[in-house]
């Protein structure tokens, strides 16, 4: 089960009790006091781990605790320190106050390893109170108690490439054909009800991560259908692949202006991301009518000029158009890297389209 936001408390443990304690052995007539301190309790850390990639593990536990310190004894032994608590989350997760909403980690890289809350003190045993005037002291002190948190875990996933499209645009089908995961696929809206995570496999050296997330709606910036949940997935991502339906009734442009701005009233970090965009079921039409509809498309972008041709030698069956990625440019945030009609179900583009994502993603300024 895919869980990205859980909320629990935390608590580090309490130290150990200081012991008292007096020497008391046959023949040592001057025995005096020999009371240990106590253990400090354990630390609660967070761990990343990019093995795991939800917060699943959290479902039904409300509160975690660390252990705590176990008390000093006689012949001045301390007592054993608590075990700490280690936290391990996919990389991504952010840990934010409770009440507040404040982001007090962001724990991003594999391996990364950070102490969150620190066990209580131990506290001394009564060998440290002896004095020329107290030779004989029965106090000790208590352990320190730990801290304890309420948090609220919050997952977004970490990825090269994140799809944006409405919901049955092909996202389930492309990221299927593109990568090692395997969504549910169907003819209806919907079919993906938590972003899935996937690997594209170019060679034995190269690689890109891409990122499904369930299809966006009119309003999905204001709560409305699943958008609003998971738009948070694609804030990391380093670039965008818009999805628009060149089979769909609405105009090219139509879809596009919506997606884009749904995206900027979530966050205005998510309009500025570089981005193409793939013009998806090219086989439900005649070759003429996707020709039509892409150079339409092109020129609601401004993009009919000489510049935008075939860098990625798209199939030769459609025409495709591509931003020129040789560094160093100025690129310009508005306007898409490339445009691409393509098919899952054919085939079309899609190796082309494979590399064009690699291009960008290594080379270009993502």
């Amino acid at each position: 089960m895919f869980i990205d936001n859980v909320q629990l408390s935390v608590s580090s443990g309490k130290g150990g009790a200081g012991s008292v304690s007096f020497r008391q052995e046959k023949f040592v007539l001057k025995g005096g006091p020999d009371g240990g301190d106590g253990g400090r309790g354990g630390d609660v850390w967070f761990e990343v781990d990019k093995n795991s990639h939800t917060l699943s593990s959290f479902r039904g536990k409300n509160h975690l605790k660390a252990k705590n310190g176990r008390p000093g004894e006689g012949r001045k032994k301390y007592g054993k320190k608590g075990e700490s608590l280690t936290i391990v989350v996919p990389p991504g997760t952010q840990v934010l106050d409770a009440q507040s909403g404040e982001v007090l980690l962001d724990l991003t890289e594999d391996g990364q390893r950070v102490k969150f809350l620190e066990g209580g003190k131990g506290g001394l045993g009564n060998w440290h109170f002896r004095s020329s005037t107290n030779q004989r002291p029965t106090y000790a002190q208590p352990g320190l108690p730990g801290e304890t948190r309420e948090i609220r875990l919050e997952l977004k996933l970490i990825a090269d490439v994140g799809l944006v499209g409405f919901p049955n645009v092909g996202k389930s089908t492309l990221i299927s054909k593109l990568s090692n995961a395997t969504p549910q696929v169907a003819n209806y809206e919907f079919t993906t009800l938590t972003p899935k995570l996937g690997v594209v496999q170019i060679d034995a050296y190269s690689a890109f991560v891409m990122a499904d997330i369930p299809g966006i709606i009119e309003g999905a910036s204001d709560g409305k259908g699943l958008g609003l949940d998971f738009l948070r997935h694609i804030e990391r991502t380093k670039f965008l692949l818009f999805m628009i339906d060149l089979a769909n009734y609405r105009p090219l442009s139509e879809q596009y202006t919506v997606l884009k701005a749904e995206l900027a009233n979530f966050s205005q970090e998510l309009k500025e991301r570089n981005f193409a965009i793939a013009l998806t079921r090219a086989d439900a039409l005649s070759e003429d009518e996707v020709i039509s509809k892409v150079e339409e498309f092109l020129k609601d972008l401004n993009l009919s000029d000489e510049k935008h041709q075939n860098k990625y030698h798209f199939d030769e069956k459609y025409p495709s158009y591509s931003q020129e990625l040789e560094l160093p440019y100025v690129y310009d945030k508005s306007k898409p890297f490339f445009v691409a009609p393509i098919s899952s179900i054919t085939q079309i583009n899609i190796d082309p389209l494979r590399y064009a994502l690699l291009d960008v993603v290594t080379k270009g300024e993502v």
